[in-house]
């Protein structure tokens, strides 16, 4: 009887298990083979033994040929070993920034992230939407520095999200696990840099350490909430218009000041059908182009808007995307994450009252982002 396991037969597997010694003995055998067949032409061929032109034109023929052989068999290797890195690392990064559902909830979702470092597929941006019984909440952040050197720490706020998105009742306790999270990420941070004192230094890079969060929370009703700690409030389209979300003052990012006692959310209004949210990380606004010029979002999303009246993430988030990308001239120099989520639900229950701010504006959206270029 053969036994099942993944749709693959038991059986099967010893052999693929037998292929992995075969090639390793062969990617060490092949230039040992190449070696030997030098090392015995030079010794035991009496025409390498000859001073004669022709001789020395054969021998150089021979070791040629096995020099090149050699280079082949190494550069095979190290292509064949360079594709199971880049595979492992790709399938971790995914682990880590998963890829997101195009439809939850009644909300359709499109997303892109594009790294800073070359080769990576994460870099220091984040996001995340979950459905939970309290609502779709949904998570964008943008954590310090930019690439690889910033994973760890995205791994930390994303992991402690999908964790308090199901515990937590509210925005509040969210927030709070994620700056707990962050806190300790960066004493263990600070313990594996320092293992003498195993102390936060504050002239330390890791004290300086910031993580910029929005969270937001999307009812059945299509109400929103929001808490924004340092980050860009994204924009609502409807139609063909383009706005703010909200144009509250946001929170200090995580990182630098404790949270304060009190965190009112900030009513940002009702999603309605037919309309969507644009979120992003301040990679995208702070995109230059050849002559200094900063990527001119809201025009761009204005455009995408119009040619597509009911919001379709994909298109609208390929539009933008396309457009970052022929502003800055091929890979902007910090890392970029976009989020489109489009309200489909057919029926939506009724709401009483105005889309507006628990509190009027006092100055920009996003204005502590812009001087904080080494954000990303």
């Amino acid at each position: 009887m053969i036994r099942i396991k993944a749709g693959v037969p038991r059986r099967t597997r010893p052999r693929k298990r037998a292929r992995r010694p075969l090639r390793r003995a062969l990617a060490l055998g092949l230039p040992t083979v190449w070696g030997a067949i030098a090392i015995t032409y030079k010794l035991a061929c009496p025409l390498a033994q000859q001073n004669s032109l022709g001789a020395r034109i054969v021998t150089s023929a021979v070791f040629f040929a096995v020099g090149t052989g050699l280079i082949v068999q190494v550069r095979r290797s190290l292509l064949r070993e360079l594709r199971q890195i880049r595979q492992i690392a790709g399938a971790a990064q995914n682990a880590l920034l998963r890829p997101l559902p195009p439809r939850l909830d009644g909300l359709n979702i499109a997303a892109a992230q594009l790294s800073a470092e070359r080769g990576a597929v994460v870099g220091g941006d984040l996001y995340e939407v979950i459905a939970t019984e309290h609502g779709v909440r949904v998570v964008m952040g943008d954590v310090r520095g930019h690439g690889i050197s910033a994973i760890s720490t995205v791994a930390a706020v994303l992991g402690s999200f999908r964790e308090a998105a199901h515990d937590e009742p509210d925005l509040e306790g969210v927030l709070r696990r994620l700056e707990r999270a962050l806190a300790r990420h960066l004493r263990e941070r600070a313990r594996a840099e320092h293992p003498s004192t195993g102390a936060l230094d504050p002239d330390s890079p890791v004290a300086e350490e910031f993580v910029t969060v929005l969270l937001l929370e999307i009812g059945r009703d299509g109400e929103v909430r929001g808490l924004n700690c340092g980050h860009p409030w994204p924009y609502l389209l409807s139609g063909e218009s383009v706005e703010p979300l909200a144009r509250a003052d946001p929170l200090p990012p995580l990182g630098p000041f404790p949270l304060p006692t009190e965190l009112p959310f900030v009513c940002c209004g009702q999603l309605l059908p037919g309309e969507a949210l644009f979120l992003y990380t301040d990679g995208a606004e702070d995109a230059r182009d050849a002559r200094g010029r900063f990527f001119p979002l809201r025009d761009v999303l204005a455009e995408a808007a119009a040619q597509h009246p009911l919001p379709a993430p994909q298109l609208v988030l390929g539009s933008v995307f396309t457009a970052l990308l022929r502003h800055a001239g091929g890979t902007p120099t910090d890392d970029v994450a976009l989020l489109v989520l489009s309200n489909d639900r057919k029926q939506a229950l009724p709401y009483l009252g105005a889309r507006g701010t628990a509190r009027p504006a006092t100055m920009a959206p996003h204005p502590t982002n812009h001087p904080q270029h080494n954000a990303v």
